[in-house]
């Protein structure tokens, strides 16, 4: 039996070894991942939805197949469906209807040919529509590294049962920087794939025009490359086609990379405050790659920062404005119910005109065209992650200043006013103050990865987030390993003491 001190020690790859070897067997690893979820779990809030009688089941199966055979797994409550699984897209009206889907979403099916046990779904914020998870429904996602921190979002809950170990890897999505952020916050690595890499399907064949993609969050980067060679690629209902690597991206990850001319910035997009701590992790990371034989200069895109947020903030409001309206449509959900912040981001969207929202995706292909530019000087761009390590559990909510106005206009049936005005710029810089700089990449559909190099004085991680070419999640794989091999980030997770 695999006592837990040493299912700690392990990754994905390292356990997935033990079970082909036969040192251990998938129940017994199954066990010690429901003993560590059940000593970690009250205090994190990471696992909502509980599955352990379809991962009992799964284990006593004769015959485990996939390069990750018998290992425990966590997939996030949004989007990644399970048939016969109640999924609640971190909202309580789909959790007090028990919506429970009748098909497995397309990544959910490659993982589990992968072999990946899972036992339960993660803490999300409602319909992933923010960058922490504190979601009505379900309540507070902690931070390990310090529970009166948030884990981030909108994969918080998978960052934050990672982080613990209660699994090595977890399921997770990105469309405004959703893998990234919590990676950041919970010292993970953490890859958004490129436009088109991973399948959407069945029922939608992407997400927020391709800006949204899945993947996971893991502790190694070996465990993220393999997971991805185990999912990328075309599926039925796929919009967006994308040529295969030239190598396995798990074989780019011990292919060290050629000398990179690398440029970087610290300055926030949109005008707002970089802390101390973000500004420190990347001078760190710029004499790291500097001793490995990189170039490095600072330098940023020809890109309007603030344009390109009002832009992505148009359509991510507008498609959750949709997606309110096919709920009401489907199983009668009213927009009291949702959460006030979700009612005013879709009041937003539901103003927004054909031609506005048109005319931001014309805007998107200018943004991807000044970055194609920009690569054409430098193989990567290296930003903070996140504009500062993570936030006090409840430091984002909302004001009540705020909440009381928004409030009155619902009880006279102005919602739509906050569409006009000051106070929804306001509420917009408010929020992506804390996360400026993962946006450009869900937009132009680049590739990007948070990579965990710095804790600061008291304990708590920032990820420095490097940016590449469309299509070459390579390169950040290959340099990914170089950078974990230089500064080792795993003994810091032995440093987690969940009190």
């Amino acid at each position: 039996m695999l006592k837990m001190d040493e299912y700690l020690l392990y990754d994905a790859i390292g356990l997935a070894e033990l079970v082909r070897t036969k040192q251990v067997n998938a129940k017994e690893l199954l066990d010690v991942a429901l003993e560590r979820y059940q000593q970690t779990n009250p205090k994190l809030n990471a696992v909502i939805i509980p599955m352990i009688e379809y991962a009992q089941q799964k284990v006593h199966q004769q015959q485990m197949n996939g390069p990750f055979a018998g290992v425990p797994f966590l997939v996030k409550d949004l989007f990644q469906e399970f048939k016969g699984i109640q999924t609640s897209y971190g909202s309580t009206p789909l959790k007090n209807r028990h919506y429970t889907p009748d098909f497995n979403a397309e990544i959910v099916n490659r993982w589990e040919r992968a072999g990946l046990i899972t036992f339960g779904r993660t803490n999300t914020p409602e319909f992933g529509i923010k960058g922490i998870t504190e979601p009505e429904a379900w309540g507070a996602c902690k931070n390990p590294w310090n529970l009166k921190h948030n884990s981030g979002g909108s994969s918080g809950g998978s960052a934050s049962a990672v982080a613990a170990g209660i699994v090595p890897i977890a399921g997770a999505g990105d469309g405004g920087g959703s893998i990234r952020i919590p990676a950041s916050y919970c010292g993970l690595f953490g890859l958004k794939p490129s436009r088109g890499r991973t399948p959407w399907g069945p029922d939608v064949g992407e997400a927020m025009h391709g800006a949204a993609m899945q993947h996971v969050l893991s502790r190694t980067v070996r465990d993220s490359a393999a997971l991805l060679d185990a999912t990328h690629g075309f599926d039925a209902a796929n919009l967006f086609k994308i040529p295969d690597p030239e190598i396995s991206f798990l074989q780019a990850v011990s292919t060290p990379p050629r000398k990179l001319k690398i440029a970087f910035n610290t300055r926030s997009p949109i005008g707002t405050k970089v802390s101390k701590d973000a500004i420190l992790a990347i001078e760190q990371t710029v004499k790291l790659l500097e001793s490995l034989g990189h170039e490095v200069i600072e330098d940023a895109p020809n890109i309007h920062g603030m344009e390109l947020a009002k832009d992505f903030i148009t359509t991510w409001f507008s498609q959750f404005s949709y997606i309110m309206q096919q709920l009401q449509r489907e199983y009668g959900i009213k927009t009291q119910e949702y959460e006030l912040d979700s009612v005013v981001l879709g009041a937003f969207g539901a103003r927004t005109l054909a031609t506005d929202y048109i005319h931001t995706q014309h805007n998107w292909a200018k943004y991807t065209h000044q970055l194609n530019l920009f690569f054409d000087k430098y193989d990567l761009y290296l930003t903070p992650t996140t504009a500062s390590v993570a936030p006090l559990n409840g430091q984002i909510a909302t004001p009540a200043w705020q909440r009381t106005v928004i409030k009155s206009l619902l009880k006279v049936g102005k919602a739509h006013l906050l569409a006009k005005g000051i106070l929804i710029d306001h509420m917009v810089k408010e929020n992506l103050s804390w996360v400026p700089f993962t946006q450009l990449a869900n937009i132009t559909g680049t590739p990007a990865m948070s990579v965990p190099l710095y804790w600061n004085k008291d304990g708590l991680p920032l990820g420095s987030q490097f940016i590449a070419p469309f299509g070459d999640e390579a390169l950040l794989l290959s340099l990914a390993g170089q950078l974990e091999t230089a500064k080792p980030w795993s003994e810091h997770y032995f440093k987690i003491n969940i009190a």
